[in-house]
C-alpha cells in the first residue's frame, strides 16, 4: 500500500506545468509518496514519465492518504470537480511555486495554484481555487473571489475588486482604483489577452483592447 498518492487532476498544458510544481512542494510530505496524472479524456497511460488515470481508478487506489491538485483552467469545471472532490472526501491541496512572493496580510483560500514569479503585496484578499500562472501579480489591497483564473503576466493593481469565476487573459493590465472606488470586474466577465482595463467591467461580458472595450460578435 502507498502512504500517499498526489493525484493532478488534468494532464493538459496546464497540468503538465503545474506537476513539477506540485513535487517540488509536496517531495516530502511523507517517506513514500506518488504523483500521478487524472484524466478521464485522454488516452495515455503515460505523460512524461507520470501514470495517466481515470478519476475512478483514482478513488480506488489503496493508498493511506489521497489528495488532489485541481489543474483546470475553466473555472466552471473547476468548481465542479471541487465539489465532486469533496464529496468523495479528497483534499483539494494548494500548490506555491518556490520562488513566489507573498507579503503582509494576504489570505488566499484552498485549492490555489500560484505559478513561478507571481507576486502578493499586502492587505489582499483571496477566494478558493484561484489560479495565478507564470509572472503574475496582485497588489495591494485587492479582493479576489472564487475560482478566478490569471493567464501568464496579469497586472492586477491596488484597490481592484475581481468577482468569482472572472478570467484574465495573458498581459492584461488592470488600472489601480481607490479605497473609496476600487475598479470592479464582475462575475464571470473575460478581459482579454493584452487588454488595458481603465474602468469596471460588467458581469459576465468580454473585453478586449487598449483601453478594454466590449467585444462585439458579429
Amino acid at each position: 500500500m502507498t502512504e500517499t498518492i498526489i493525484g493532478i487532476y488534468g494532464a493538459s498544458g496546464f497540468g503538465r506545468e503545474v506537476m513539477p510544481l506540485v513535487k517540488t512542494h509536496y517531495h516530502s510530505i511523507s517517506a513514500d509518496v506518488r504523483f500521478v496524472f487524472i484524466d478521464d479524456g485522454v488516452n495515455s497511460t503515460e505523460i512524461n514519465g507520470f501514470p495517466v488515470w481515470d478519476y475512478s481508478g483514482f478513488l480506488s487506489y489503496d493508498a493511506i492518504n489521497k489528495f488532489v491538485v485541481l489543474a483546470i483552467a475553466d473555472s466552471g469545471v473547476r468548481e465542479k470537480l471541487a465539489i465532486k472532490c469533496e464529496n468523495d472526501g479528497l483534499s483539494v491541496l494548494q500548490v506555491t511555486a518556490d520562488n513566489t512572493v507573498v507579503l503582509d496580510e494576504v489570505e488566499v483560500g484552498e485549492g490555489a495554484i500560484l505559478c513561478h514569479f507571481t507576486q502578493l503585496t499586502s492587505n489582499i484578499r483571496i477566494g478558493k481555487h484561484f489560479h495565478a500562472n507564470i509572472y503574475s501579480y496582485v497588489a495591494h489591497d485587492c479582493v479576489i473571489g472564487d475560482y478566478v483564473t490569471f493567464a501568464p503576466g496579469v497586472r492586477c493593481n491596488g484597490n481592484v475588486h475581481i468577482e468569482d469565476h472572472a478570467y484574465i487573459g495573458t498581459g492584461a493590465i488592470i488600472k489601480q482604483g481607490t479605497p473609496a472606488k476600487p475598479l470592479v470586474i464582475g462575475k464571470g466577465a473575460v478581459v482579454g489577452m493584452g487588454a488595458v482595463v481603465t474602468k469596471d467591467i460588467p458581469p459576465g461580458v468580454t473585453v478586449i483592447g487598449n483601453p478594454a472595450r466590449l467585444l462585439v460578435k458579429s
